[in-house]
């Protein structure tokens, strides 16, 4: 990766020292597994950083061409890959959901618990795709202290936290016999809708999913390293992801205790919501398509006028802020992004328009139209808001602009 003097992008090449200085601390003597960290300014490569261990217990250097989990950063390129779709007319946002996945049409939605007895009431009005790209759906994840939280949590987790072995067709019929949050629309929260968008492109495209990404998305960006699976003469590459319960404080996870399962085996149930296994440059290349405006190296991927849809915020204001863990704050969300709307509620340095997302282990990703910047961040790190030098990078980034854009 060929790294530019900054000055010819109007940043500071001595501030941008910061970062080799913080990422060096916080990865010294394995107090945290290694990171993968790049800046891009006006298509030029300022930063690239590699530091720290890939498995500490080994005393593995991590390397750029490491392996990461990325967990939700698999939820953007999902929602480009289904509304690549929408611009060949294949569905419309307001289109219901059950038309093209029958297997859902019956989800009745939480009312009241009456007597210990839960109530149910129909869907005043359909889930649409729209709904799933938002998470205004009514689905849920399970992470909170609900009555169908807890079903999602301990009912069916093959559900919550997809198995293998399961397809995604199983996946939907399963998720056909739970309840819905709320009413579709009538509310904000995240959930595994990105999931059913990944069954949708399958449905709707009449591709595995998994095939459509290769051919749309990975394939003319160059993203050689990014799947839902990692294959054997890739296995060497892939991070050790640990979980802490303090600071400074990393444990290695064993792979049956990961959502996703164990990687170094094949699917039949790509997440859509949380499955790719990615690269720190991988990632570069989608970002880099994305602040181009869908564009990579003269490939269209998707329409501009699209793409500028999606980072558009789509929640109404009743429903903020919204539950981002810590980048919540300043933020609405589009059609599967964050989307910066209030600059002054920021927890850092931001530009109205800012989007991107972040993934369970840390990962990151931050899209800056207004001042042409990218930042893309990999590590291998549970609980990411326990410390979250996701948050930390990207404002040393930031403080090293000399020129705004």
């Amino acid at each position: 990766m060929k790294i530019i003097e900054a000055e010819t992008v109007g940043m500071s090449s001595e501030r941008l020292n910061h970062i080799d200085a913080y990422l060096e601390r916080e990865t010294a003597d394995g107090r945290m597994p290694g990171i993968v960290a790049v800046a891009q300014r006006s298509g030029k490569v300022v930063y690239h950083g590699v530091h720290g261990l890939a498995d500490i217990e080994a005393k593995k250097p991590i390397q750029a061409d490491s392996l990461f989990r990325i967990y939700s950063m698999t939820k953007p390129i999902v929602s480009v890959a289904l509304m690549t779709l929408h611009d060949e007319g294949r569905f419309q946002l307001q289109d219901p959901v059950a038309k093209y996945i029958p297997e859902i049409a019956n989800m009745q939605v939480f009312s009241h618990i009456s007597r210990g007895v839960a109530k149910y009431v129909p869907q005043d009005l359909p889930m649409t795709v729209f709904h799933l790209l938002t998470h205004m759906s009514g689905l849920v994840y399970g992470g909170e202290n609900h009555h169908v939280d807890r079903i999602y949590l301990n009912a069916n987790p093959d559900v919550r936290d997809p198995r293998r072995d399961i397809t995604l067709e199983d996946m939907a019929k399963r998720l056909g016999d739970l309840p819905l949050k709320f009413q579709p629309g009538s509310n904000w929260q995240y959930s595994i809708a990105t999931d059913v968008c990944g069954y949708l492109i399958q449905v709707i495209s009449g591709m595995p999913l998994a095939d459509f990404l290769e051919e749309r998305i990975f394939k003319p960006l160059g993203m050689v390293d990014t799947g839902f699976d990692v294959p054997a003469e890739k296995v060497d590459r892939l991070a050790q992801i640990y979980r802490s319960e303090g600071l400074y404080d990393p444990k290695p996870v064993p792979p049956e205790h990961l959502g996703i399962g164990d990687v170094t085996t094949p699917t039949v149930n790509p997440s859509g919501g949380g499955g790719l296994v990615s690269t720190a440059s991988d990632y570069l290349n989608f970002a880099t398509m994305l602040i181009n405006g869908g564009t990579y190296e003269g490939t269209r991927i998707i329409g501009p006028k699209t793409l500028q849809r999606m980072t558009t915020n789509s929640v109404p204001m009743a429903y903020l802020p919204l539950d981002l863990g810590i980048e919540r704050y300043g933020y609405g969300f589009g059609l599967g992004f964050r989307v910066m709307i209030d600059v002054g509620q920021a927890n850092g340095s931001s530009s109205i328009g800012e989007y991107g997302w972040s993934g369970y282990a840390n990962t990151h990703l931050v899209v800056d139209p207004q001042e042409d910047l990218v930042t893309v961040m990999m590590t291998q790190y549970i609980p990411s808001e326990s410390h979250a030098p996701r948050s930390i990078f990207p404002n040393l980034v930031y403080q090293a602009i000399d020129e705004l854009g």
